[in-house]
């Protein structure tokens, strides 16, 4: 544990609700995601923004169609999606000085963004929607219509505390599709989620480590594999990681290793520079409140977040008290007239197609051979919000 004293980092006021908050975690066995959490480390972002940390880097994305072979634009995957990480899971440290629990999404939350064309690489355009509450799964879609990329996935999470970390095992997967721009066939990805441990709890600084593996196979043939490792492992530095690219023999082609929110590098640490993320990223464009319609993310939050930002807890706790009653009555009406929620950008599939093909060429015991998933309707790629 760090030395640092229990609590060191709560707000004074905030100190009774952080106590009791520890405590509760203490006791608590199964999943977390339903526990309500003290207003200090409450973000005032849903869930389902996340999404949108997948192309912070859009030029990364736009440009893995541009690799003239089938290792280079592996190995433009695998850059793209390193670049995503840091975006992902230490963002929140950045703006607020530590971690915060990001707040729960309504089933048929909506969110939509765009990351402009700039230097011809095209727009990107992203659609995200809640498609389940309990247990809570957002799904996403990302295209970039002119290079030729895009990505379609779900995440879930399910939370366990040990003692002084929360473990997160992230579910779901991405399959990102290509089409090379030198004409070659078209090629898929599956990228598996990494596992996360919030460590910094006790003493009220939460931060995310990336831990274990996760990997991404291409249709091709070829494998990327990356190991996560805390501080003490590897260089010393925390957020390190190790990856591989590997043929369907298993034979190594090329690794990369260093950190995944500085600079990581060819071959081994002093290798020629792989990529380097402290640079700008890009936030996805979003239409302004006003124009947004009450399904979409931050319209529904709107005073909730408010009250975070402004320190007024009381406020963002009853309005996200009068969301969630809102919410519990829609389900009651709908059990009561015998509906059931519909999507409306993905379908449900209990077996994905894709996944099925690449996670066989895995060679992986623990990913298993199927998985359901959340088909993108391409019909509505312009339709915005939903009738209430």
């Amino acid at each position: 544990m760090d030395e640092k004293a229990e609590g060191a980092d709560v707000p004074q006021e905030q100190k009774a609700g952080w106590a009791s908050f520890i405590k509760s975690l203490a006791q608590m066995t199964g999943d977390l995601s339903s526990m309500t959490a003290p207003p200090f480390i409450l973000s005032p972002t849903s869930l389902t923004e996340f999404p949108a940390y997948w192309c912070e880097h859009p030029a990364h994305f736009a440009q893995i169609s541009e690799g003239k072979d089938e290792k280079e634009r592996m190995e433009r995957v695998l850059r793209w999606f390193i670049s995503t990480l840091s975006a992902q899971y230490t963002t929140r440290n950045e703006k607020m000085g530590s971690e915060k629990k990001p707040l729960n999404p309504v089933l048929g939350e909506l969110f939509y963004g765009v990351w402009p064309d700039v230097d011809g690489r095209g727009e990107t355009r992203l659609i995200v929607e809640q498609v389940s509450h309990h247990p809570p799964i957002t799904a996403y879609y990302i295209e970039n219509k002119k290079a030729g990329v895009r990505l379609q996935g779900h995440s879930g999470q399910k939370t366990s505390f040990t003692g002084t970390a929360i473990n997160v095992k992230q579910s779901g997967h991405a399959i990102l599709t290509v089409q090379p721009r030198n004409g070659g066939k078209e090629e898929k990805y599956l990228i598996t989620l990494p596992k996360l441990r919030i460590e910094g709890i006790v003493w009220g600084s939460p931060y995310i480590e990336l831990t274990d593996t996760n990997a991404i196979q291409s249709s091709t043939g070829l494998t990327a594999q990356i190991d996560y490792k805390g501080k003490g492992y590897f260089t010393g530095k925390s957020h390190s990681f190790k990856a591989t690219i590997a043929t369907s023999a298993g034979k190594s082609v090329s690794s990369y290793e260093g950190q995944w929110v500085g600079k990581s590098h060819i071959g081994g640490s002093k290798g020629p520079i792989f990529l380097d993320t402290t640079g700008p990223k890009e936030e996805v464009s979003v239409r302004d409140v006003t124009e947004q319609t009450d399904w979409e993310s931050r319209k529904l939050w709107v005073n909730v977040a408010k009250g975070i930002r402004t320190g007024n807890y009381d406020a963002a706790g009853k309005e996200k008290t009068n969301i969630e009653n809102e919410q519990r009555q829609r389900r009651k009406d709908e059990a009561s007239s015998s509906r059931s929620w519909e999507h409306l950008h993905f379908t449900h599939v209990e077996s994905d197609s894709d996944y099925q093909v690449l996670s066989a060429l895995l060679h992986d015991k623990l990913t298993p051979p199927h998985e359901d998933a959340y088909v993108f309707k391409p019909e509505t790629m312009n339709v915005v919000g939903r009738p209430n």
